[in-house]
């Protein structure tokens, strides 16, 4: 090290987003803490983590002045916790640490000394990475870096082949006024980094790299993007579209870079389709339609296709020919992966044969599966039920399918879980007698003679589902109708909300099953709730004492790839006045929109319970989603924003005339909704709301749950 790296005059401001790493955040909280550095600052951004890790950050910032922690009131997600460390960073310099990973001894004191000595926009470190089994691996792409050797400040132009290394941001330390002045912002869910990370290696100067290994990350690490399978996967195109962004805005950037750029981000969307485990099987085939479009929207002019397999696969990623890619699929991985493929397939026949073997065993009258929204948590329905059963049927254990040790870590306490894939969940899908949930679960999971399967659903039908969608070909795209109709035959039990529920589930999803006209379980806390339970949830919101607060959750649109609020939701918030908050949540697709945040702004899409957001609101706006009907419980003010009603119709298809029977109020435009919640609710919409509940809330009385687990676990008649 540099004796005199502790006395440079360079301050280095460390960013460090936290969320669900107590097991590993000391490690990295010393590795970081242990430099000489005088001008350091440690801003630790705890993004509402499930475990103890606020607890950590706040007793290591009461031992050292140089940690400042920052609490959120709402999850951000990594890009936005990134996000709020900029804003409050004051260094010259500023470094996006993970919190499950640590730096080298004196990693810290050695890259101040060389920004002092080079001054740098940006500096590149070497790192390497680290695997459960405690090895380590230098960085494979550290001979772009050092072969030939480069002079002590570059350029990208200098060295276009940086371009294919590891694009996170982890390890890059970056000049802080370069960073604001490119207008590059995190993006919101997975590949968060790389639409900065991109801009800053473009449009840099003086590039620098530190060839030593200060940086440790880790791999594998249980709940990490690159072994979880997620429908987040696609956040890769949204962030890709924020690089194209930059480009546009910077003519000057070479084209021979423009094209490296293009190339670099079709090889990373090929790759993650490709890759066993992440994108789930059921969006495979939408992951690459969207791959497409990103072909078609960005290829450069006089784009060059490689050469070999990559040649092929671009061709017809090109074409959209998804038949033929899945029959080259095979072949993809065959030349680098052959052992790997091998290795899976025979995971894969496994867990079938011990699958089989489990269904010999005796079903287990005591056992009962639960699950929601493909194994993402404990929530809805299931949820609900689990909770009456533990009271009413004391005998039978429900055991919970999560896919990640994050979301196991945020059940409740006491909660019995399995991770999907594992031989617990086998043993546990082929010997439960009951399983519950509010959508299917996985088509191999085959339903055994004797178990009883209960179908709760998630939501009210506004717009069609199942055979309903028939008729409505960009809603029903990549929906396969006979499988639905296998999966019904296996339901035992359908829960409906509602008389209008029942209906259309019956036209939707037609089967042998008993429908349960109970209500949905999940509406009774909203049946039950108490004032103090309300004030209780606002004020873990951070909602001021005496606010008005607007829910705003809008619905998923088909014809839509990524998230686009059909609302400004600052200039609303501003129009409404200080005495109001606006809580925006996104649909469950987009958890991490990215959405704006302002005074009287909160993003809540990454709250786990959607119930604490009508409790804690006065009013709620929505367009077409579900949440109208179990708001309605409430018998609080509802809003309708229906700037796209026929369009809506036209693709999705519709049950019943939202603008016939609302259940408030409906504006079109931006500005008839802030008249609207400008004034008192009045008396012609209390009269519509009034008829909503009685058409679609005559079952919520707060005893739905256990009229399921009575008729299900217990086996009595309604």
């Amino acid at each position: 090290m540099n004796p005199a790296a502790a006395e440079t005059g360079v301050s280095l401001s460390i960013v460090l987003p936290v969320y669900g790493v107590a097991d590993y955040l000391p490690r990295c909280l010393d590795s970081i803490l242990a430099a000489r550095l005088p001008s350091l600052e440690v801003i630790a951004v705890d993004d509402c983590s499930p475990d103890r890790s606020g607890e950590i950050l706040d007793a290591y910032a009461a031992r050292d002045s140089r940690l400042r922690v920052r609490h959120l009131a709402v999850n951000r997600g990594l890009g936005g916790a990134r996000e709020v460390g900029l804003r409050e960073a004051t260094g010259e310099y500023v470094w996006f640490v993970d919190s499950d990973d640590w730096l080298a001894e004196d990693a810290v004191d050695e890259i101040a000394a060389r920004l002092a000595a080079v001054r740098p926009d940006v500096l590149i470190t070497g790192f390497a990475r680290t695997y459960p089994d405690g090895s380590t691996e230098p960085d494979t792409w550290r001979r772009l870096l050092v072969e030939p050797p480069l002079p002590e400040t570059f350029t990208l132009a200098d060295r276009p082949g940086l371009l294919q290394m590891i694009m996170s941001v982890w390890n890059k330390v970056v000049r802080r006024d370069f960073l604001t002045g490119l207008d590059v912002h995190f993006g919101g869910g997975y590949y968060e980094d790389i639409s900065v990370t991109y801009p800053l290696l473009l449009a840099a100067e003086r590039l620098s790299y530190l060839d030593r290994d200060v940086y440790f990350y880790r791999r594998q690490r249980a709940g990490a993007i690159t072994n979880t399978a997620s429908p987040k996967h696609a956040d890769a195109f949204a962030q890709y579209d924020a690089i194209f962004d930059f480009l546009a805005r910077r003519p000057e950037i070479p084209a021979d870079l423009r094209r490296l750029v293009f190339d670099r981000t079709v090889k990373q969307a090929v790759t993650v389709l490709d890759t066993p485990g992440l994108v789930p099987e059921r969006l495979r085939e939408s992951f690459f339609r969207r791959a497409t479009e990103h072909f078609h929207r960005y290829r450069p002019e006089g784009y060059v296709f490689p050469k070999g397999l990559r040649g092929v696969q671009y061709r017809l990623v090109d074409r959209g020919a998804w038949g033929t890619y899945q029959r080259l699929r095979p072949l993809q991985a065959l030349p680098r992966t052959l052992p790997v493929t091998i290795k899976r397939a025979i995971r894969g026949a496994g867990r079938r044969g011990l699958f089989e073997s489990y269904r010999r065993l005796p079903l287990n009258d005591r056992l009962a599966v639960y699950a929601a929204y493909w194994y993402r948590g404990y929530a809805c329905n299931p949820a609900a039920i689990y909770e009456r059963m533990r009271e009413l049927a004391p005998g039978v254990k429900g055991v919970w399918v999560v896919e990640t040790r994050a979301q196991a870590a945020a059940l409740p306490a006491g909660v019995p879980y399995v991770l999907v894939n594992t031989p617990a969940y086998l043993k546990l899908m082929a010997t439960a007698k009951y399983l519950v949930n509010n959508v299917n679960f996985p088509h191999t999971m085959t339903k055994r003679p004797g178990s009883v399967h209960v179908q709760t659903q998630h939501g009210t039908p506004l717009k069609y589902l199942g055979l309903d969608l028939r008729t409505r070909p960009l809603a029903a795209d990549g929906m396969d109708f006979d499988r639905l109709l296998e999966h019904v035959a296996r339901w035992d039990y359908l829960v409906s909300p509602n008389p209008h529920s029942t209906e259309a589930f019956g036209s939707a999803y037609p089967g042998r099953y008993e429908v349960l006209e109970s209500g949905y379980p999940r509406n009774d806390r909203l049946a039950n709730a108490t004032p103090a339970e309300v004030a209780a949830i606002r004020e873990r919101l951070g909602i001021p004492a005496g606010q008005r607060v607007v829910l705003y959750t809008p619905t998923h649109r088909e014809q839509q790839d990524t998230f686009v609020p059909p609302l400004d939701m600052v200039t609303l918030a501003r129009s409404l006045g200080p005495g109001t908050t606006v809580l925006m949540r996104a649909h469950y697709f987009y958890a991490d929109a990215g959405l704006p945040s302002d005074a009287g702004v909160i993003d809540v899409s990454g709250h786990p319970t959607v119930e604490d957001l009508y409790l804690a609101a006065d009013v709620l706006v929505t367009d077409y989603s579900s949440a109208m009907f179990d708001y309605a419980v409430l018998d609080r003010p509802i809003v309708v924003f229906a700037p796209d009603w026929e369009e809506y119709q036209r693709i999705r298809g519709v049950y019943f005339d939202l603008m016939q029977e609302p259940p408030g109020a409906v504006a079109t435009t931006p500005e008839e909704l802030a008249a609207l919640l400008r004034e008192p609710e009045s008396a012609e919409s209390a009269k519509l709301r009034t008829a909503f509940r009685a058409k679609f809330c005559p079952w919520d009385d707060g005893a739905a749950a256990e009229r399921v687990v009575r008729r299900v676990f217990l086996g009595q008649t309604p």
